[in-house]
This record gives C-alpha cells, sequence and structure tokens, in this order.
C-alpha cells in the first residue's frame, strides 16, 4: 500500500518510493500551485492517465542531462547553425502545453490530462513553469516546457511538427540555462533517445542532494525573458556527436 494524501498532508519522503513501479511514492492531494512546487522542490513529480487517482512519483535511479553534457548531432549542430527556427521562451505555453498533450502515434491516450493543462497554466502564470518555442514563419512549429526552480530545470514534454524543431529548443533551453548558472536538467525517467543526448543516471541520493545546493531557499518565480537575436553563424557549444528528450514522458522526434 501507499501512503494517500489528504488535506495539507506533506509528502512522505523519496526513500520510502515503491521500487516496483519504479518510483511511486504515494497518491491523492491536489495539483494546486503550491502543492506541485513542493513536490518538484524535492524530487517528486506527478504523473497519471485519465480516470487515475493522481500519482507523486520519484524514480531511483534518476535521469539527469547536465548542461555543460549535451551532444549535438552534426546536423542538428546545421539545423542551429541556418537558424532554421525562431525561438521564442514564455510566448505560447498553453499552445506548447496542448500540443505536447495531444496523443502520440500508436497511443489513444496521454497522460497531459485537462487538470494537468491548468495546473501548469497556473505555475506558469506564476513564473514556475517555463516553454521554450520554436517558430517558423510565425507558426509555433515544435518547443518543449518544464519547471524552474532555483538553478535547476525540470523538463516535462516537447513536440514537434518540423524536422529537428524541439531539438532546437532544447539546444536553446540548454544555452539559457549555462547563462543562468544551472546545475541540472531533470530527466525523470531513462530512454535510449535521452542517453543520445548526453542525460545519464545518477542514484536518487544524490540527485536529492544536488537539488538541495541547486534551489535553496523557497524557489520565487520569474518570467523569462525572450531569446536575444542570433549572431550570424550561430552555433551551441557542446561536444559534436555523431547523428545518432531532456523531456520524459513524450518524445518528439
Amino acid at each position: 500500500m501507499i501512503p494517500w494524501l489528504r488535506g495539507e498532508q506533506p509528502f512522505p519522503p523519496v526513500s520510502k518510493a515503491l521500487k516496483s513501479p519504479n518510483g511511486l511514492l504515494c497518491a491523492g492531494g491536489d495539483l494546486a500551485p503550491h502543492r506541485v512546487v513542493e513536490a518538484y522542490r524535492h524530487g517528486i513529480f506527478p504523473w497519471y492517465s485519465e480516470g487515475d487517482p493522481i500519482l507523486w512519483w520519484s524514480p531511483d535511479p534518476r535521469m539527469v542531462l547536465f548542461p555543460a553534457e549535451l551532444k549535438v548531432s552534426r546536423s542538428l549542430r546545421r539545423t542551429l547553425a541556418r537558424r532554421t527556427f525562431e525561438t521564442r521562451f514564455d510566448t505560447a505555453f498553453r499552445s506548447v502545453i496542448e500540443a505536447c498533450s495531444a496523443p502520440r502515434a500508436g497511443h489513444s491516450g496521454t497522460w497531459i490530462v485537462p487538470e494537468m493543462v491548468e495546473a501548469y497554466v497556473a505555475l506558469h502564470e506564476l513564473g514556475f513553469a517555463h516553454s521554450v518555442e520554436s517558430w517558423q514563419d510565425g507558426v509555433l512549429v515544435g518547443g518543449l516546457y518544464g519547471i524552474g526552480l532555483g538553478r535547476a530545470f525540470f523538463g516535462e514534454s516537447m513536440f514537434s511538427r518540423a524536422d529537428d524543431a524541439s531539438k532546437v529548443a532544447l539546444a536553446r533551453l540548454v544555452e539559457r540555462l549555462r547563462e543562468r548558472g544551472c546545475d541540472l536538467i531533470d530527466c525523470q525517467q531513462a530512454t535510449a533517445h535521452l542517453a543520445s543526448l548526453g542525460a545519464r543516471e545518477i542514484p536518487r541520493a544524490e540527485f536529492t542532494r544536488r537539488l538541495q545546493r541547486a534551489i535553496g531557499e523557497p524557489p520565487v518565480g520569474e518570467r523569462w525573458a525572450p531569446a536575444p537575436p542570433a549572431p550570424p553563424g550561430d552555433t551551441i557549444s557542446a561536444t559534436p556527436q555523431p547523428s545518432t528528450r531532456p523531456v520524459p514522458h513524450g518524445e518528439a522526434e
């Protein structure tokens, strides 16, 4: 049995999370902004399907992308240099999360249920949830969203309607986070795609220690400014990799 959250009952210690299914910690509670922020501060995130109670997770090990370790393929490097997409931050959050909530090919449902959409839109309005958007000829063609707390970013999902659109958003996010002194990007669960981008697993105990250092005091929300114009021949400084998400539940490309 897992604990059931009622009222303002605090989350259990993450060390109490079940091994199977990996990282299930508790159920119930609500998606009020203060509850969700408190969850992320302790390495916990909500993930459930339509008709299920709210489920809270803290996997062990944890998949993390350190910004300096991002792997950029040659083809993506060329796309970045050509400036195929205009990158914007926090200008179309609802559009991004609604695009991410669309069922993936071969799947009939989505974990980004309407209650999750509204919860994260509320967090965006408070400055905790952010979107990174790829625009082409004035049309939103890709992007991602997640939670920013202190020097940590928690990737949630991405979508793409044009080749490399979500990957460019990820690369620009990493640039922005490096500028802000970000220590880590939480990818939550391991996939081969994440590993190809440079993410790797670390023990949950190490992850939570890093979170404590990265977040520190109770975080304050802020709206991210638009990206500055890219200089001619713009490229991202990362180790080139042969063509082969810090985003957990939905893969775009």
